[in-house]
């Protein structure tokens, strides 16, 4: 059988030199309500120009792109949503995500890679010296609101791994809570749990919002300030630490570890939900891909493995460490008991 080989082809550098564009399209189409103006009906561009209030020729061109990158269907002149479009990009669906592109696409975190060679040449953002770990980053705000309904089957397949105690109060502290979503699940799915969120004093705003808007107000409770200094309090039967470990060296993310064991109860669990690779750090490629976002917008963030956390947990003063992967996300929880 004679060996197959593959021509050297262009097209993958084109396909990844003008990915911006892309995510222009994606931009434009929920600035422009495009998404919602097809709703459940088959349009022509004619139809979905008049309800934007455009011009036919930009519609139809976007429309038409749209379809190329799966977002919609064409048939004839028609167009219709995808079921994913209609779930996560029609403004009036639960699961709406168009309003995480008010922070995906933050001059804050564009700014990041506008010259991501000169961050790799020198070691550092050459933006800010602490990028997103900055104190008081308005662009946590922004992510608070924006960000919490992409959470929810995250935040909720992790509430199922750390079942509490339903016999007596239970305490859990949610670390950086921003949108709240991960410590409200948990609060949810256990009637006798108390929620400490701690975040800055901006951010803390929309969580206290949204536990009062999840009907847990009475069983909420907040603490401002810096995770690495400010006073955590004690007796916690859960520490939630989502997304939040990944912006830090591997020194300070044991630091802070051992800061969270110290305000667990004997046998109280810590749960980190992260982008985990795997050891290689190539594959899966959503999480993998992560640390390139930490490259461009922390001094010394990372995605770890596994094995990278299991190091930190154990040295930090924690055991049993266990991985369990939070389909049909990208993110992974890695628990650990006191």
């Amino acid at each position: 059988m004679s060996e197959i080989s593959t021509a050297p082809s262009p097209q993958l550098f084109f396909e990844t030199i003008n990915a911006f564009q892309k995510s222009a399209a994606l931009k434009a189409a929920i600035d422009l309500g495009l998404f919602a103006a097809i709703g459940n009906t088959p349009s022509t561009a004619a139809e979905i120009a008049t309800l934007c209030q455009c011009p036919q020729r930009g519609i139809r061109i976007l429309a038409d792109n749209l379809t190329i990158l799966g977002f919609l269907t064409k048939e004839g002149a028609s167009y219709t949503l995808t079921p994913s479009s209609a779930v996560f990009l029609v403004e009036s669906s639960p699961a709406y995500m168009g309003d995480a592109v008010k922070f995906l696409f933050a001059p804050g975190l564009t700014e990041a890679f506008t010259d991501l060679a000169s961050t790799i040449r020198r070691g550092r953002l050459h933006t800010t010296e602490e990028g997103t770990t900055a104190a008081d980053h308005p662009a946590w705000v922004e992510f608070a609101r924006a960000m919490g309904p992409m959470m929810a089957p995250t935040s909720q397949g992790a509430a199922e791994l750390v079942p509490l105690d339903p016999a007596r109060d239970t305490r859990v502290l949610d670390i950086s809570a921003s949108h709240g979503a991960y410590g409200i699940a948990v609060a949810l799915k256990n009637p006798r749990a108390h929620l400490v969120a701690l975040d800055w004093e901006a951010v803390l705003a929309v969580t206290e919002e949204n536990a009062q808007a999840a009907g847990i107000a009475d069983r909420f409770s907040k603490i401002i300030g810096d995770a690495f200094t400010v006073d955590l309090g004690s007796d916690y039967d859960v520490v939630l630490v989502p997304n939040f470990l990944h912006h830090f060296n591997t020194e300070d993310c044991t630091r802070f570890l051992k800061r969270a064991h110290a305000a667990l109860r004997p046998g109280g669990k810590v749960v980190i939900v992260e982008f985990v690779p795997n050891a290689d750090r190539v594959s899966p490629p959503p999480a993998a891909s992560f640390s390139l976002v930490m490259l461009g917008t922390t001094p010394e963030g990372d995605a770890y493995t596994f094995a990278e956390y299991q190091q930190m947990l154990t040295a930090a003063g924690f055991r049993d460490a266990e991985f369990h992967p939070l389909p049909p996300t990208a993110q992974s929880a890695v628990i650990a008991v006191a």
